[in-house]
């Protein structure tokens, strides 16, 4: 059975004296950064003068050119996009790496396809949390965390999984329990969440409102009942808590027949099988390579993707069910949400 670390395995004291450089101020670097900052630690950040640099200023933070940053630290977290970080790592921080530094991702994807093969003489670690970056600094702030997956590919000093457990306590990702995992299954899984069940998930959703509207029922309303309304986004929140059974058990009783009487009409062979291609794909490595095409010649496809699926109807239809919806609301969730970072 693989480990479940908890608060009580990290130390703190194994992080003394090693400086710490956070390269990139993006999405996820800059909770990271409060989060580090606010268990004590002094973070250095590594970025190009841009406005995230200037950001990274005005919250506090000392900033310095990437290879700097990496220079002058001991234990180098790598926050920038997976299809970025190649170039930058071999041009900017890995020529600056020290016998015994530690280089930290936070996808595995990279070291998992080979894209960055860090030296024999550090430690390769992973802490990647199962939430995005607003959820990293959110739940550290409200004292209850988030699950987030560890791992150690690269053991050169002895104490990898020392230094592991003792970053992943101050960003808050023990405090709910952090899963051990290879860099590889953490990819994986990842990608396969993002390319199988998602996709899935997405068409499901496209399709049921495509039959209800075009069956004469309001596109307000179908929408509302379909996801608007937050109550698929409160049973899957449940269903984290309790289990799907118990949550299901919160239904009516007509609710339950209804779904479970009608499972087996939508078991369908063919979603398997796609679903089995992609992970194919994902093991494969076909399409890391694709996407490292993508990337090289600019994004072509997935701009052409995100217009044809932008002019789709539905999101115009979407746009105002939402404003109507909430149009009386006399608050708005986003700006309750704007002390959790400055």
């Amino acid at each position: 059975m693989t480990a479940l670390y908890h608060d009580a395995d990290g130390d703190l004291n194994a992080l003394a004296e090693r400086r710490i450089a956070m390269i990139g101020y993006g999405n996820l670097g800059r909770p990271l950064a409060f989060n580090l900052r606010d268990s004590g630690f002094h973070v250095l950040i590594g970025n190009m003068a841009d406005e995230y640099a200037t950001r990274a200023r005005a919250d506090g933070f000392e900033i310095a050119p990437i290879p700097e940053a990496a220079r002058r630290s001991e234990i180098v977290l790598l926050m920038l996009p997976d299809e970025v970080m190649p170039e930058v790592y071999v041009q900017s921080v890995s020529p600056t790496l020290k016998p015994g530094d530690t280089l930290v991702f936070t996808s595995g994807y990279n070291v998992a396809f080979g894209y960055i093969e860090p030296p024999p003489f550090i430690d390769t670690v992973l802490i990647a949390p199962r939430t995005i970056g607003p959820g990293v600094r959110e739940d550290y702030l409200a004292g209850r965390g988030y699950l987030s997956f560890v791992a150690v590919e690269q053991d050169a000093t002895g104490a990898a999984w020392r230094t592991t457990l003792a970053l992943a306590k101050a960003i808050g990702a023990l405090r709910l329990g952090a899963l051990e995992l290879t860099f590889k299954q953490e990819a994986e899984l990842d990608l396969f969440n993002q390319q199988a069940f998602l996709p899935a998930l997405h068409n499901l959703l496209l399709t049921a409102a495509d039959l209800l509207i075009k069956e004469g029922y309001p596109p307000e309303a179908a929408l509302l009942d379909l996801y608007l309304s937050g109550e698929l986004s409160y049973t899957l929140r449940k269903a984290a808590e309790s289990g799907f059974m118990d949550t299901l058990r919160m239904y009516s009783p007509i609710s339950q027949y209804g779904m479970l009487s009608r499972a087996e009409r939508f078991t369908e062979p063919k979603l398997r099988r796609q679903m089995e291609i992609t992970l194919e794909e994902i093991r494969g490595g076909k399409f890391s390579q694709e996407w490292a095409a993508e990337y090289a010649n600019g994004y072509p496809r997935l701009n052409a993707l995100l217009h044809k699926r932008g002019a789709l109807a539905l999101w115009a239809l979407e746009h105002q069910a939402m404003h109507w919806l909430r149009s009386d609301s006399p608050t708005d969730d986003a700006d309750s949400q704007a002390n959790l970072l400055p």
